[in-house]
């Protein structure tokens, strides 16, 4: 391509460029002005309907109700109004309008933007004022529609409660006077509403609706609740007061101290509460009565509770005051004997006084919990506490007792084992000595070419140990302790005689069945032969455990694994 050619192209491509970029900005420049255009249209719309049909139709129809000075003060205040609105503060958003239209037209969108949040918050503010004007007028306008209605459903609330009243006057005796004076009230209020409407007075329709209302609502609660609370306060609650009074009487006569439970104060202060209640009633005041007066009746339902526990804790009592002294009697008995033979007990079997205190510490006890038993019965005795008191120290003292027990028990085996351990030393001397003829009968009976010497030395050992125990057993005080050692030392080297024996006899045992068996291949092999010659001289000087090693080796030689073979034919031995 020539150097022309290319400079064409180059303008071409520099000439659509700057085409694409203008049509892109044209482009987004009506973007942007079609934006402001529909925000400067809405603004134009907002402000039209600031001033509403519906504000000159309310005026025309308060105009139409003003027959008072205070309703005429009223009217013309909101005409005074609803004029500012229309001559003053809509012209001054015409004009910042027309300033944004003007901007607009000359593209100063900096300051348009501005100026169209400016006339944006000026509208909400007088389209608010408009707003509450309106809402205001239509408290009046709307009022007759509203408080009729308001009205309507009073009287047919009013009415149900004049039905139930009619049809129930018995139930409602007490406050009958009050609340016929009441509904004499709301008949006038229900005049007088009527006579407000029709002078137009909207203030004061308002006030005595609200009245009725109110009036109504009480009239509702003490129609629902004054049964409820006659009913208790004169029926449920004296006879439950005058029940558990009788019970209390009888219960006291019983020998049951029930000051506790201060009846007689609570009654009287139930009653001022009653009597409390009744007035408030005959002003119709009937606020947390029925939870008072179903507070005071739980009291007393739970009196009956009270009275049930005190008669269950009067035979708990009665229960513990006879086992707790034939307990303690006992346990008296059976430490004090073996209090007496403590100084016996200590010479005997070497106790020092450390090893023996716990039966000083059971004879504190026993007589700490004595003197707390009488404290408790003459408490009883002089009707000073509840049963359910004396029961919960009986019981207390009853668990005292049960560990004082256990302590005793504890104390009784212990110092009873040490006889026990005494005579079982005595019958072990007897088995040990058996264990040692036994090793001695099997050592001789078997004809052992040589005793092995560790023999000897283990059985001077066990009898050394034989004499020791002996001596101990001999001594006065005896020591339990000492000769606990001493039988366990005997018992264990005496087994140990016994297991030796044992394992030398049974090992000859095999060494001679060994023996025997591999002379059938002295005249096969020399080796074995002259191998079966040692272990027979081995047995022959005591060494029966090389000279069994020996012969197994060499029969090996020729019929492998033969000791387990062996080993079968000894194991009777």
């Amino acid at each position: 391509m020539s150097q022309t050619a290319y400079i064409l192209a180059g303008v071409t491509y520099y000439i659509v460029s700057i085409i694409v970029i203008v049509v892109i900005l044209n482009l987004v420049n009506r973007k942007e002005q079609k934006k402001y255009q529909n925000e400067i249209v809405t603004l134009e719309r907002d402000k039209n309907l600031i001033i509403s049909s519906s504000i000159l139709s309310e005026l025309n129809k308060v105009e139409a109700l003003v027959n008072n000075e205070k309703m005429q003060e009223a009217y013309d205040e909101w005409q005074n109004r609803f004029k500012e609105i229309k001559d003053e503060e809509v012209p001054k958003i015409t004009d910042a309008l027309i300033e944004i239209e003007d901007c607009f037209n000359e593209k100063d969108y900096k300051t348009l933007n501005d100026k169209i949040a400016k006339v944006e918050l000026e509208i909400y503010y007088v389209k608010s004022k408009a707003n509450f004007l309106l809402e205001e007028i239509r408290n009046i306008t709307l009022s007759e529609e509203k408080n009729r209605e308001t009205i309507t459903k009073l009287k047919a609330r009013y009415r149900e409660i004049i039905t139930t009243y009619n049809r129930n006057k018995n139930d409602y005796k007490e406050v009958s006077a009050p609340l016929e004076l009441q509904f004499e009230n709301v008949d006038k209020l229900f005049a007088a509403f009527e006579i407000a409407m029709d002078q137009n007075s909207y203030e004061e329709v308002s006030k005595i609706v609200k009245g009725i209302d109110d009036v109504i609502g009480n009239l509702e609660v003490i129609i629902e609740e004054a049964p409820t609370i006659i009913l208790m306060g004169q029926n449920l609650i004296p006879t439950k007061m005058k029940s558990v009074k009788t019970i209390q009487e009888r219960m006291v006569s019983e020998g049951y101290n029930l000051d506790y439970l201060n009846l007689d104060y609570n009654i009287e202060e139930s009653n001022k509460k009653i009597q409390d209640i009744f007035a408030r009633l005959n002003v119709l005041n009937v606020e947390d009565s029925v939870f008072e007066l179903k507070t005071i009746l739980g009291y007393f339902d739970n009196i009956y509770n009270d009275f049930d526990l005190e008669k269950k804790a009067k035979r708990i009592f009665e229960e513990y005051v006879r086992k707790i002294i034939v307990k303690c009697n006992n346990l008296e008995k059976t430490n004090n004997g073996l209090y007496r033979k403590l100084d016996v007990i200590k010479y005997s079997y070497d106790l020092t006084d450390d090893d023996v205190k716990v039966i000083e510490v059971i004879k504190d006890e026993l007589v700490t919990i004595r003197k707390d038993y009488n404290e408790i019965v003459d408490a009883h005795r002089n009707k000073a506490f509840a049963y359910s008191r004396l029961g919960k120290e009986m019981e207390n003292l009853n668990n005292r007792l049960n560990v004082t027990g256990e302590k005793l028990n504890v104390a009784l085996r212990t110092l009873g084992s040490l006889e026990e351990d005494e005579q079982r030393a005595k019958d072990q001397l007897l088995e040990i000595n058996d264990i040692m003829g036994k090793a001695r009968r099997r050592v001789y009976d078997y004809k052992l070419p040589v005793i092995p010497s560790n023999y000897y030395v283990q059985v001077e050992e066990a009898n050394d140990a034989l004499e020791e125990m002996k001596k101990e057993l001999e001594k006065k005080p005896v020591s339990i302790k000492t000769l606990n050692i001493r039988v366990d030392t005997a018992r264990d080297l005496a087994l140990k005689v016994y297991n030796t024996a044992n394992e030398a006899i049974r090992t000859a045992a095999m060494v001679e069945v060994a023996i025997i068996y591999g002379n059938r291949y002295r005249s096969v092999s020399k080796n074995v032969d002259l191998e079966i010659t040692k272990a027979e001289d081995m047995f022959y000087n005591g060494d029966y455990k090389h000279a069994l090693d020996t012969t197994i080796r060499a029969i090996n030689t020729i019929e492998p694994g033969i000791n387990e073979k062996l080993f079968d034919n000894v194991k009777q031995v």
